[in-house]
């Protein structure tokens, strides 16, 4: 590891300099480096998206998906896109202080704010930090709608605070689970929680009156894209009660691509054919009529009615 960027602020870092907190315990295996951020909110200018403003209060993530888009994040602060953004995890300590400063009546319009666009807010680094749980409070106390997009049961720690922030304005909860299965679960996400462990977690949030939705991504080419494996999933949210499901196909942007199919070759040599085939000179499955990008497996029945495709929102 060099030099990071955060360690010479005048020189254009991003970040006070840091202290270096070697996990222990539960947290074996991981590095903290905790810094004091400039700023916290985060202006997303993207018209396809649903939101205008993001809050990520850690960099890097523990789930270690191997397709994970955030991954260049850690290049661009001098940490390498692989086992250091998996185990090298950037944490904003002084986070709900700029939440606070920066969400402060006449200073803020209100508008809804969305976390885990990023990485996710309720990785390991929340049991120890609980930033995440500090942000919420103060979204609460504002009255502030906000939307929250994890794969970790750690969310049902927050309950009782997200339905005290759904009586005051609009929140949503939703899921990031790509498969049902065993083997792809294990191969694709091994730092997640189980994804059936994360159905249930639907039915508790909306057992409590919370708005949730899924998002079935990545639907990976080879390993989780066939018809019954997608239909699985959906099934098993709706009879959980999510109210909106959505489908992204995985996308392989510069970096990923290339750490993406470092991985591939040595998990499923059988099908690197494939994908330099379908992802040559490009990041994104082509369009089909609809607007949406279809799954690259023949289908073995007609997909479901009701469906959300949001093609390019990002997950990890």
């Amino acid at each position: 590891m060099g030099d990071l960027r955060w360690r010479a602020p005048g020189g254009g870092g991003l970040f006070e300099p840091s202290r270096r907190v070697v996990g222990r315990g539960a947290y074996r295996g991981l590095t903290f480096h905790e810094v004091e951020a400039r700023s916290i909110l985060n202006r997303v200018n993207a018209p396809n998206l649903p939101f205008n403003w993001t809050i990520n209060p850690y960099r890097g993530c523990s789930h270690a998906c191997v397709y994970c888009f955030a991954r260049p994040t850690h290049e661009y602060l001098g940490l390498g896109i692989g086992e250091e953004f998996e185990t090298e995890i950037v944490v904003k300590v002084n986070a709900v202080e700029l939440t606070r400063a920066e969400t402060a009546p006449g200073r803020w319009a209100g508008e809804p704010i969305a976390m885990g666009t990023n990485t996710d807010p309720y990785q390991a680094a929340e049991g120890k930090y609980r930033l995440t749980r500090g942000i919420l409070e103060v979204l609460v106390e504002r009255s502030n709608p906000f939307s929250i997009l994890t794969k970790s049961t750690l969310v049902l720690r927050d309950l009782g605070l997200i339905v005290e922030a759904s009586r005051r304005a609009e929140v949503t909860v939703s899921f990031s689970i790509g498969t049902l299965d065993e083997q792809v679960w294990r191969e694709t996400e091994p730092g997640t929680p189980h994804p059936r462990r994360r159905v249930e977690a639907i039915s508790r949030l909306k057992e409590a009156g919370i708005r949730t939705g899924v998002l079935i991504a990545p639907i990976i080419p080879g390993l989780s894209d066939r018809a019954d494996q997608v239909a699985e999933v959906e099934k098993a949210c709706r009879d959980a009660g999510a109210d909106s499901i959505g489908k992204i196909r995985l996308h392989l942007r510069p970096g990923v691509k290339e750490h993406y199919m470092g991985w591939l070759r040595e998990a499923h040599p059988e099908l690197v054919d494939r994908y330099e085939a379908l992802y040559r000179n490009r990041a994104y499955l082509p369009r089909s009529r609809d607007g949406s990008r279809p799954v690259p497996r023949p289908a073995r029945k007609p997909a479901p009615a009701r469906e959300v495709v949001q093609p390019t929102l990002p997950f990890g």
